[in-house]
């Protein structure tokens, strides 16, 4: 006799629940709602916080701190790992110069718009807050700036010590993530010239960037979690006036980056006797990738392959290009953003900002750009700028309360610059295949997704392309 044993159903999520996206708008909702809640409980949210309050600003705080602790290692991983694929491009200086030369100048372009943008919207204005306690009210200078770029050690590291509660000292440690980002550049070039005794350093240093790539990818799966925390903490500080200063920053943001995607890189692709349409067909399915994932680094391997496929850039230049640009070449996260959050914290707190300080913001946007990282370019950039100007650093929280909206539109824009540019420099010098890059889509990821794609058994859509 057999008995069968009956199998359990397993109750599973509906798809719609594992979407990111909507996990991203489940936790702004969540978040809206607690810090509301938390709100109408009491307390002094920067004396004495609720109990609600205060765990709303453990949660925000210890999200921020897992990106920020992510930067340091990606960027000197990153860096030093782009400057070494400059062993397989020939003419590899005129390349570099040229490239580096076009992020600047792109860079300068949207931080523009990004001014003008934040001073015609006014996103901050007339909220009436005062600014946080311990600010000093003094403003950054240019001479602190480029002085600071000098390495003080070789981690980058700086300390510093002041009174707590009670009078007892305590000291902090932090890292100046321009001066790692002069280290990895000195230690990339470095590499290159030592040659052939460096290789085992250099693929010891790709195999770190491969680890913290994943790392970062398990950070950014926490982001839902860290959006209810930040949304609720800038709620129940600051009331509704934040909700609609912060609506007025996202739509400003919004501007500036389809002003750039849509008006400024057709312009520069046009200007260079290339087909708008056929640049779109072909970075498109990196571009749109870049906007689901939000991570120039996630979406890599997918926007070095359309450069290299669609718009005809030779792979040894890409291979050098493509990379650098992943964490150097941010017209979303390290020039729009930071100019129009620079001024909206400037406004939020009433603190004025002159002409120099506007220079200065230029400055730190087409410089400090390339300390950016693909998946924590924002944080980097937004703390960068507001230190170097001297405007309260509880800014970073108050915004990255509607990062995660803001991040899908900043990331399409860097993806689209990073294969732009090097379109731009290859055309220029003569290397670009313009057969390749006139091509017809066909409807499929690639050009040549029908015969050498099918051949070489290739995965055939973005995301796939992208885990290849």
């Amino acid at each position: 006799m057999t008995s069968t044993a009956s199998t359990p159903k397993v109750s599973r999520l509906p798809r719609w629940a594992g979407n990111f996206g909507i996990q991203i708008i489940a936790g702004l909702i969540a978040g809206l709602i607690l810090g509301l809640v938390a709100r109408n409980l009491g307390g002094d949210p920067e004396t004495s916080p609720n109990s609600l309050t205060a765990t709303l600003t453990v949660i925000g705080s210890s999200y921020v701190s897992l990106l920020k602790a992510a930067v340091v290692p990606l960027v000197f991983t990153a860096v030093v790992s782009s400057i070494a694929n400059l062993r397989q491009v020939t003419n590899a200086a005129r390349l570099a110069w040229n490239t580096l030369l076009w992020f600047a100048i792109t860079s300068l372009i949207a931080v523009s718009i990004g001014i003008v943008l934040g001073l015609v919207f006014q996103p901050g204005s007339g909220t009436g807050q005062a600014a946080p306690k311990g600010y000093d009210g003094k403003t950054g200078d240019w001479w602190a700036f480029l002085t600071g770029l000098i390495p003080s050690n070789f981690m980058g590291l700086a300390a510093s010590t002041k009174a707590g509660d009670g009078g007892a000292l305590a000291t902090s440690v932090n890292f100046n993530v321009l001066q790692v980002l002069v280290i990895a550049i000195a230690i990339g070039i470095a590499a290159l010239k030592v040659g052939k005794a460096a290789e085992p350093f250099l693929k010891l240093n790709g195999s770190a960037l491969t680890v913290i790539q994943k790392v970062l990818w398990w950070i950014i799966r926490l982001a839902p979690l860290g959006t209810v925390g930040l949304i609720g903490k800038a709620v129940s500080t600051y009331g509704w006036t934040t909700i609609g200063a912060l609506g007025k920053f996202s739509i400003a943001i919004y501007v500036g980056l389809a002003l750039v995607l849509f008006v400024v890189y057709p312009i520069l692709v046009k200007s260079h006797g290339l087909s708008i349409k056929q640049y779109y067909s072909g970075a498109w399915p990196a571009i749109s990738l870049g906007f689901v994932s939000r991570s120039s680094i996630g979406t890599l391997p997918l926007t070095e392959r359309v450069t290299e496929r669609n718009l005809g850039v030779p792979r040894a230049y890409a291979s050098f290009a493509v990379p650098l640009g992943a964490t150097t070449k941010m017209d979303g996260c390290a020039a729009v953003y930071p100019a129009v959050a620079a001024i909206f914290v400037a406004q939020f707190f009433g603190i004025h900002l002159d002409f120099g300080q506007y220079l200065l913001i230029v400055l730190v946007s087409v410089l400090g750009s390339a300390a950016t990282a693909g998946t924590t370019g924002a944080v980097v950039m937004l703390t960068l700028t507001l230190s170097t100007l001297g405007l309260p650093l509880a800014g970073v929280g108050l915004l990255l309360a509607v990062d995660p909206i803001l991040d899908m539109g900043r990331t399409a824009v860097n993806v689209a610059g990073q294969a732009v540019v090097p379109t731009i420099v290859a055309r220029r010098q003569g290397i670009l295949d313009e057969g390749l890059y006139n091509a017809p889509r066909n409807g499929t990821p690639f050009a040549d997704d029908s015969s050498e794609a099918s051949d070489a058994g290739l995965p055939g859509s973005p995301r796939e392309l992208a885990n290849a």
